[in-house]
Formats: structure tokens, C-alpha cells, sequence
């Protein structure tokens, strides 16, 4: 199989995506975090980009997600251009982010983390209140849903495991009508088990309808539930594979190339 026929630039895509970048740009200054990328992502779709430290990962979620405005290129939402001014813009319109911090509070319960600021109330006036069995039933359902069978809706975050706290995060996302789920590594600091139970939640929430962008330097983790991987370099798109149309090792090779080349032409002054 040559290079031609696994890697695809421009195909016109079966369903639409959601998200769609042409040819983004952003430079801080002098420094240029992102070179001309050009990803997308369709309802139901895992699309995998790949790429070591240092290859403009953060600055692309920071793009997609609103945090960034693009110094060149144009971003689609839904098929209309997007100009967001904020992650909340973003957020409202679909677009979810679950960083590797999570941003959780552990001694609270998994219910309150689970809404945290969108808690539904009943009554009105003086007396209205949380409505905590709505929050208890919709949290222990809608973890269910993702395969995690909470001991008590008031259990403390802080007792989960790294996977279940991930999966509380998905299912928090998804639960307030994510359309694109952004990940930032969500396996890199798991264990074995751990990692399987995430890699399941990620592909129940893909059969959902969900467009989800898995952002990992993990090729094993990224085969396990991609449907497409882009590989990212410096900035750069290096193309995008379908799933079927690239092994393993040369998935692994095409990441590692680009960062040998990138160290080659750092030591020779750019000369390569």
C-alpha cells in the first residue's frame, strides 16, 4: 500500500462534520504553536490526533475549543463559519472539553460534581430549592448508561478510581448536550483496567451520536477506538488514515519519523 492511498486530503466527507479546521494558524509572536492543520469531525465519529509533547496538542484544543482565536484559517461549526469569543460560547454551542485535571472537587459527591453550577431547583420564592432527587436518579443513570454502577449518588468523587472519574466527566459533558467531546489525554495517567473501562465509556458515547475528539501520544490506546488518526508534528498535519488503512507500526512509525526529523533539522540549524 503506497502513501497515497492510506492518507486522504480534501475527500468530501459521506456526513457532514460538526467541526471542521481549514488550514489553521496560531502564533504567539514569533512563535508559531500551529502551522496550517486542517481536522475535522463527524456525528458518531472517534478521530484521533496523535502527536508528542511539544506538537501543538494544547494549542489545538485551545482553538477548537474557543480559548484561541485562530491567526489564520477558518473554523465551521455545523457548516457555518465559528466565531466564538469564549470556552463558554463553545460550551453552549456543543463543543466540551475534559482536560486531564478534570476539574473536580473531591471531598463533594459525584452528584454535585456531576452538575456543578447547572443544579436543577423546585419550589420558587423563599422556598425554592435543589431539587437533589432529580440530581441522585439523573447522575446514578446516566452513569449507568456509560457501565458505572455508583455504591450511592453521595458517594465523594475522591474515592473513584482515575477511569470513573474520567467516565463522571464524559457523562457530565455528554448529559448537557455535547455534540464534539474534546479528551486530552484521558488514558495517559490510567492504568491497564483503567484505561480499558475509559476506552469502552468513549466508544458508547461515539455510538450516541457524539463527535469525539481523542487527543493522545498512546497509538494502542488511539487504535483501540479511532475511526481516523491524524498525526500532528510541530504544528503540522502529517495527513489522516482511516481505521483499516494503517498497521500499528506504521501509525507509530509516522509519529516517531516526524519527530526525528524535527530533532535532525533542530541540530542541523534547518538545513534537512
Amino acid at each position: 500500500m503506497t502513501e497515497d492511498t492510506k492518507f486522504h486530503h480534501g475527500d468530501v466527507p459521506e456526513h457532514a462534520p460538526i467541526v471542521e479546521m481549514r488550514d489553521i494558524e496560531k502564533h504567539f509572536g514569533n512563535i508559531i504553536a500551529l502551522a496550517g492543520v486542517s481536522f475535522d469531525v463527524k456525528p458518531g465519529e472517534c478521530h484521533c490526533l496523535l502527536g508528542d509533547n511539544g506538537a501543538g496538542k494544547s494549542t489545538f484544543i485551545k482553538t477548537m475549543s474557543g480559548v484561541h482565536k485562530p491567526t489564520k484559517g477558518e473554523i465551521y461549526f455545523e457548516g457555518r463559519p465559528m466565531s466564538f469569543d469564549s470556552p463558554r460560547d463553545a460550551m453552549e454551542a456543543g463543543i466540551a472539553t475534559v482536560f486531564q485535571d478534570l476539574a473536580m472537587i473531591p471531598l463533594m459527591s459525584v452528584t454535585r460534581n456531576f452538575f456543578m453550577g447547572r443544579e436543577p431547583t423546585k419550589g420558587s420564592g423563599p422556598l425554592k430549592r435543589l431539587d437533589i432527587e432529580k440530581m441522585n436518579a439523573t447522575t446514578m443513570e446516566e452513569m449507568r448508561r456509560l457501565g458505572i454502577n455508583l455504591r450511592a449518588p453521595d458517594q465523594a468523587v475522591g474515592t473513584l478510581s482515575g477511569g470513573e472519574r474520567q467516565t463522571v466527566a464524559i457523562a457530565r459533558a455528554v448529559h448537557f448536550g455535547a455534540k464534539v467531546l474534546i479528551l486530552d489525554e484521558p488514558t495517559s495517567a490510567l492504568g491497564v483496567r483503567q484505561t480499558s473501562n475509559v476506552l469502552a465509556t468513549i466508544d458508547k458515547v461515539r455510538k450516541q451520536g457524539v463527535g469525539v475528539v481523542f487527543i493522545s501520544h498512546n497509538v494502542r490506546h488511539a487504535l483501540a477506538v479511532g475511526d481516523r488518526f491524524t498525526v500532528l508534528n510541530r504544528g503540522k498535519t502529517l495527513g489522516t488514515a482511516t481505521r483499516g488503512e494503517i498497521s500499528p507500526e506504521e501509525l507509530q512509525d509516522l509519529m516517531a519519523g516526524g519527530q526525528e526529523l524535527a530533532e535532525l533539522e533542530g541540530s542541523l540549524g534547518g538545513t534537512v
